[in-house]
């Protein structure tokens, strides 16, 4: 194939300090597709061969052109200064013990990875147990998920390199330091779940070389693997051989007497198979919920009953009690009724059951006996989000992580029979928490839906128009987007920004009707909620559409290219983050078929086709058009949304831009869809991410 690049930045500055700049150029090829007898070109199908020479060349300028561009930025350097020294502040995970030892994560500052560290006691010194940072130099192999035996005698771990989602498998011996011969390849959507002398995953067969990164993941398996054994010996536990398109993660409950299997074909909704673990080599699973419609996940038991969580007969989700040997749905008991509250977790902790709940997307949390009366609401610092409860179920003392916009992740220290927190370990960020405000409004939507969206910005903002304001938001696969600290962020807020984030339909801040009214035909209720969301800001006067930009990544990288092609003049920024682009081929990469529960695919009816066609971001780019300043990140590794998604779309969005803002892509190389990803590139990313959008709001930061 001819490939003509043009890898020159032509710069033409005018009085505004913008540059006219001169794209590689690439020549069109005559694909075109056929759907229900409607053709669809697609010029740039060679972009999807990831390991094309022509590819890597097109990467290659696009790269020097993004980089020629950002380092004409006068504050760029001062910024990544400014970002590196917030960054530096100690952070720590929520411990959590197993055989009798106490664990928790802990990054001094700007480590590429987050180190594991052990202790015998909350009062014994903590010693390192495993560093990733050893097993690179660039800090691009990072800890995908870490297991501790019940006996607290192994540690298995799984790493990832470049940001894949692929991973493998290792154990140590945690008293001796000692690796054994254990290696376990080809992971993927697993986790490890101890069982005697060995754990559950799960893989998929090895794929074609070449396919690594691109191909169709299909036919996933449970395993068991024993310690000391090949890869080969391994027990095949859960699979099915007439359905490529399934997923099937197993766990244990705590005590290892139930073996549980979820088995899913999306994002959302699972069949669900219980077993007891007596012998791992004589499983016989019982199936326990069938179909795909409703979310089934067990938290624990109660003897011979399963303590499951479920939105089956609750949209906002409920506790329901399954007897093992009798686990007809007739026969289910409620435990924990639905409340207005949506349910997102529920287990044992110190004799009694937690459960956590959002109320308009902030954390909620009570206690309950174990006969499901009400004992107490757990007290919270203040609006933010719980990381989640970990305790031992028949152990007073628990540990819980809290955030909120303004203030970063501090873990709390609870007593279960008292009910008392106290403040375990406080971030100490060179950020002033007191000087910055996060209020919550609710707008309507453009069907009289009210939605609601968080502002965080300086207390005393004027609102005269002229605040530059990013907007955030993600909408889709029942996911809630709830308050967080963010490093990067703050150093947008401390020079006068406001950062929005909106809780848009098809998330699952509401519960199941909230998720689905933003899913399959309806999902332009997504797209919006986020214009309605910037037209309140400007009619509001918080911002105007020289000052307002838009973020979001994967399925909010989706977002921000819907609403940049069907609303541009609204948006002076949009940063579009591993989105999924090309909505009539998504399906065809990896795990994308796993979408389509959200989505639905161009294959399933005229009609679907046409709805996809009418929103998919690389199919309603228009030539001549003022397009707003994009940059559009993606990575080489990414294995989940495909770079491929983000090369055409921004090689359509540079040939047909009519405007003088810049359209360009910044290409991460040994990164992937986020997970993992190292300190040093995070804060490289975050400089390159926030110069962009300052400079081209026309912002002049001042750097102490």
């Amino acid at each position: 194939m001819l490939l003509i690049l043009s890898s020159f930045l032509m710069i033409s500055c005018m009085q505004e300090e913008k540059c006219n700049i001169k794209y590689p150029m690439a020549e069109k090829v005559d694909t075109v597709d056929v759907y229900f007898g409607h053709q669809v070109a697609d010029p740039y199908r060679w972009l999807e061969d990831d390991n094309s020479e022509q590819t890597a060349a097109w990467v290659d300028a696009e790269n020097e052109i993004t980089q020629a561009y950002l380092e004409k930025i006068p504050f760029r350097e001062a910024l990544n200064e400014r970002l590196t020294e917030i960054w530096n502040y100690p952070k720590y995970g929520v411990p959590f013990k197993r055989g009798g030892k106490y664990f928790y994560y802990k990054n001094d500052g700007i480590q590429n990875q987050y180190v594991l560290y052990m202790q015998d006691d909350l009062d014994a010194d903590a010693e390192v147990l495993l560093d990733p940072n050893k097993l690179s130099e660039d800090g691009t192999v990072a800890l995908a998920s870490t297991s501790v035996s019940k006996d607290g005698k192994y540690l298995a771990y799984s790493t990832s390199s470049g940001g894949s989602d692929w991973s493998e498998i290792f154990v140590m011996e945690i008293e001796s330091r000692n690796m054994l011969k254990d290696h376990v390849q080809w992971v993927k959507f697993s986790g490890i779940s101890w069982k005697d002398d060995g754990f559950f995953y799960s893989s998929y067969d090895a794929p074609k070389e070449g396919d690594e990164l691109s191909g169709k993941n299909t036919f996933h398996k449970v395993y068991y693997h024993t310690l000391g054994e090949d890869q080969e010996s391994d027990i095949l536990i859960f699979e099915d051989k007439d359905q490529p398109l399934r997923n099937f993660y197993a766990y244990l409950t705590d005590d290892q007497k139930f073996v549980i299997v979820s088995e899913s074909e999306s994002t959302s909704g699972n069949a669900l198979y219980a077993a007891k673990a007596d012998d791992v080599k004589k499983l016989k699973f019982v199936k326990i919920a069938e179909g795909f419609d409703y979310d089934y996940n067990v938290n624990d038991h109660i003897g011979d009953k399963l303590m499951i969580q479920t939105n089956y007969d609750a949209p906002k989700g409920k506790v329901v009690l399954v007897d093992f040997n009798n686990p007809a749905k007739e026969n289910w008991t409620d435990l924990i009724p639905e409340k207005n509250e949506v349910l997102q977790s529920a287990y044992i902790v110190g004799g009694k059951i937690y459960t956590q709940y959002l109320k308009d997307a902030s954390s909620k949390a009570f206690f309950y006996n174990m006969d499901g009366s009400f004992l107490r609401e757990l007290e919270l610092p203040t609006v933010g989000s719980i990381g989640g409860m970990r305790g031992k179920r028949d152990e007073n003392v628990a540990f819980y992580g809290f955030t909120s916009f303004t203030v970063p992740s501090s873990v709390y220290k609870y007593d279960i029979k008292t009910g008392v927190s106290e403040l375990y370990r406080k971030s100490e960020v060179d950020f002033d928490p007191e000087a910055y405000q996060a209020e919550q409004l609710f707008f309507e939507s453009k069907d009289g839906t009210k939605v609601p969206m968080f502002l965080v910005s300086k207390k005393g903002i004027k609102l005269d128009g002229q605040n530059p304001t990013m907007l955030y938001g993600y909408g889709g696969f029942n996911i809630s987007i709830t308050p967080s600290f963010s490093i990067s962020r703050a150093a947008f807020l401390e020079q006068g920004g406001v950062y929005a984030v909106v809780n848009l339909r098809g998330g699952g801040e509401y519960g199941e009707e909230w998720h689905d009214a933003g899913t399959l035909m309806q999902k332009q209720n997504v797209f919006d909620d986020f214009i309605y969301a910037a037209k309140y800001l400007i009619a509001n006067n918080y911002t105007s559409p020289e000052k307002l930009g838009i973020i979001g990544g994967s399925n909010g990288g989706l977002l921000v290219g819907a609403c940049m092609t069907q609303e541009p003049e609204l948006f002076k920024v949009a940063i579009p983050i591993v989105g999924v682009m090309d909505m009539l081929r998504y399906q065809n990469f990896t795990i994308g078929w796993a979408w389509a529960a959200d989505y639905g695919k161009s294959s399933d009816s005229e009609e679907m086709f046409k709805y996809l066609y009418g929103y998919s971001p690389l199919h309603n780019i228009k030539a001549g058009v003022n397009y707003p300043a994009t940059m559009a990140i993606t990575a080489d590794h990414d294995d989940r949304v495909v770079p491929a998604h983000t090369f055409k779309f921004m090689a359509t969005l540079q040939e047909y831009d009519g405007g003088k803002n810049p359209v360009l892509v910044r290409i991460e190389t040994k990164a992937g869809h986020g997970a993992g990803k190292p300190t040093a590139k995070q804060i490289e990313e975050s400089t390159d991410l926030y110069s962009f959008v300052m400079y081209n709001f026309g912002m002049k930061p001042i750097f102490d």
